[in-house]
């Protein structure tokens, strides 16, 4: 696949149109109907309490958080393609793969509310918390992987970022590791089209993301980011690829983030409206929607029951955040180090004295 897909044909992978329909019938994933179904429905779920945490903070009940709509097939599509055992080293805008992988929207919530119990997730998890710096998650997974070797292991890690991402240092710095100690580590890169609010063409002069592959001698493609099988099948393709000990893969997903890049931003500064509602007729949800709805795999009454119960347990789980009491100062300090510094013991207790005089 990734001969055929050769970056500097400048090719992208496209299994399904706009309107559900299989274009590339070559190219389509082996998957069942009810693996399918499952995707839709977490993709919906994804979408809903999206939606439910940017109403969230916008009462005030939740810090700042990234927005997700638009790339729910990207994120949902990638997850579902690895297995339980393999790792994933998150950046931020990735709720769908959270869920995949077993988070749930109540880490979620306490995340975003602050809490160390939003990365505390269950025993046997294999993933990493979110990463807010750019692209210092990928010297991360290049080292996860590097270790999979050194213990003759058979896993692969998945790790995400953005366009913007691969103008940092570290997104240079994780490829050449895991190119040179061939580790086995898909790269994807959720190409949204904007690093925060600068367009993709001011922030590289490279023609694709997929392209910067060439650089390290490894395997690159583009796909389409709204098409979930193009996502599913690339993924496989690279997790297989990497399994097989052949090395690193990476993955530029094209897609677009629908809403701001954070609850403090606001995208009309600089985007135009005609732009939001061409990539609104894209939406992965509509296509994938729609490709079911032709199978008889998905109708109105299925949409409004899952919505009903996602809302509902949403909700619920919304709940339970609000109801905890908050996590220990000492929490943020104590599990950095083995043993806790004097800097960090005097930072904490400057802390604590700052909370104390708030409180008043």
């Amino acid at each position: 696949m990734f001969k055929d897909f050769d970056p500097l044909q400048g090719k992208r992978l496209e299994i399904m149109n706009i309107n559900g329909e299989i274009v590339a019938q070559k190219w389509m994933p082996k998957i069942s109907d009810e693996k399918i179904v499952e995707a839709y429905k977490t993709m919906l779920y994804a979408r809903i309490g999206d939606l439910k945490a940017v109403s969230y903070q916008r009462q005030g009940r939740l810090y700042t958080l990234p927005t997700n709509i638009g790339q729910e097939a990207a994120a949902v599509g990638s997850a579902m393609a690895i297995e339980k055992n393999d790792w994933m080293v998150p950046a931020y805008r990735e709720l769908g793969a959270w869920l995949v992988k077993g988070a749930t929207m109540r880490h979620y919530f306490y995340y975003f509310g602050g809490s160390e119990e939003g990365s505390r997730f269950p025993e046997g998890t294999r993933l990493l918390p979110v990463s807010v710096p750019i692209s210092s998650q990928l010297t991360h997974a290049a080292g996860i992987g590097h270790s999979i070797n050194y213990k003759g292991e058979k896993d692969v890690v998945i790790t995400y970022f953005g366009d913007g991402g691969s103008s940092q240092g570290d997104f240079h710095e994780g490829l050449n590791w895991a190119a040179v100690f061939n580790c086995p580590v898909i790269f994807f890169c959720n190409n949204n089209g904007y690093a925060i609010s600068l367009p993709r063409k001011k922030q590289t002069k490279a023609r694709t993301i997929a392209q910067k592959a060439i650089a390290y001698e490894i395997p690159g493609i583009q796909i389409d980011g709204n098409d979930f099988f193009a996502v599913y099948r690339a993924t496989s393709e690279a997790a297989r690829y990497a399994r097989e000990g052949h090395g690193p893969v990476l993955i530029e997903a094209v897609t677009y983030r629908r809403g701001a890049h954070t609850t403090s931003d606001d995208p009309t500064k600089y985007r135009s409206a005609e732009e939001e509602k061409e990539w609104e007729q894209k939406d992965p949800l509509l296509r994938l929607r729609k490709y079911l709805e032709s199978k008889n795999l998905w109708d109105e009454k299925s949409e409004q029951d899952h919505t009903e119960e996602s809302t509902a347990d949403i909700e619920s789980q919304f709940k339970e955040y609000e109801q905890f009491e908050g996590t220990p100062l000492e929490d943020i300090f104590k599990y950095q180090l083995e043993e806790m510094p004097d800097s960090l013991k005097s930072q904490m207790v400057d802390m604590r004295n700052f909370i104390n005089r708030k409180e008043g």
